[in-house]
């Protein structure tokens, strides 16, 4: 079961330019985002622990997402 909404996922797809996305589209765009956003926690508590802290920051998440642009 999803934890994102497939609506807000589409929403962001046609905001992104898709003109029209299909349903199975909209479900592996879900699948995948989740897959991605949890890649990008577990990078951003290792750096949140190395600072010596359980609470992410803003710092934390764009140094992780230089690790994946």
């Amino acid at each position: 079961m999803a934890d994102l909404p497939i609506a807000a996922v589409t929403r962001v797809a046609k905001n992104a330019g898709a003109e029209r996305v299909g349903a199975d589209a909209s479900e592996i765009l879900v699948q995948k985002a989740e897959e991605f956003l949890g890649e990008l926690v577990r990078e951003a508590v290792k750096l949140a622990n190395h600072a010596g802290r359980k609470t992410l920051k803003e710092e934390d998440i764009e140094m992780a997402a230089e690790k994946f642009a």
